[in-house]
């Protein structure tokens, strides 16, 4: 596929959304970057889009933990203890992904993507607690929930943002913006994961992946910003969170059904 200026500005623009989203939720970037491969770059093959927003999000994950990490907003050993225990559960969750049909692991993953953001909606008014800290009561409960998404995000393959940020706050009880700051550690090393096993495979178009991670790097400062004024407004980035993932499900539910 040889590549024009007008794709490379979509490229290009595209992957500044997927940054964006990364920056300011954590997450939704790689669900985000499928459909825009697919839809918008003309990639054919499902798992070819999937393999190639892992490494997309791996890239512009790590770029915008190193803007949240500087802000203060990264519980280091918390994130460390999900991140390890996920690892596992992804190469295994994307070893079976690659013998799922792609249109069926996209209407699953919007599906999940729907319930998870009607969840974050009933549950937004708690505040969390700043100085929470890695200890014998929360260790099991990351270990756990780290296992599984992990498990979920390998078999989608998803960086799991949108899942392991609302993961870290149920085990922690941890403050939103320090668990979207956190969840970057785990997404980078999740979606790593996924990106080797399906780029051993085959099934990565590395020109578009720089194009989008070019994008990303630059659309991650703006939501990192962003993500330090919200979490200011009590609930205000749980209601962002919840609506994005909620809006990006829609959307993949209307094209796995053939609506236009």
């Amino acid at each position: 596929m040889t590549l024009t200026l007008l794709d490379a500005g979509t490229g290009l623009g595209a992957g500044g959304l997927v940054g964006f989203t990364l920056g300011l939720v954590g997450g939704g970037g790689s669900i985000l970057a499928t459909p825009l491969l697919v839809y918008l770059a003309g990639v054919a093959n499902p798992h070819v889009a999937i393999g190639t927003s892992a490494v997309i999000v791996t890239v512009n994950a790590f770029v915008n933990l190193l803007n949240h990490a500087r802000a203060g907003n990264v519980k280091w050993r918390c994130a460390a203890v999900f991140s390890v225990a996920g690892v596992a559960g992804a190469a295994a969750g994307a070893a079976f992904g690659k013998s799922i049909s792609g249109a069926r692991l996209l209407a699953l993953f919007a599906a999940l993507m729907l319930a998870t953001g009607v969840m974050m909606l009933r549950d937004r008014a708690a505040a969390g607690e700043p100085s929470v800290r890695l200890n014998r009561s929360n260790f099991p409960k990351l270990a756990a929930t780290g296992a599984s998404a992990g498990a979920l995000s390998g078999f989608f393959g998803i960086g799991g943002g949108f899942l392991i940020a609302p993961g870290l706050v149920a085990a922690t009880g941890m403050p939103l913006v320090f668990a979207i700051g956190s969840s970057l550690v785990a997404v980078t090393a999740f979606g790593l994961t996924t990106a080797i096993s399906y780029a051993v495979s085959g099934l990565v178009d590395w020109r578009l992946a720089a194009l989008f991670i070019g994008g990303g790097v630059i659309g991650g400062l703006p939501g990192a910003w962003a993500a330090r004024r919200l979490a200011a407004s009590r609930g205000a980035l749980n209601r962002m969170f919840a609506v994005i993932v909620m809006a990006v499900a829609l959307f993949m539910l209307a094209q796995a059904s053939g609506l236009h």
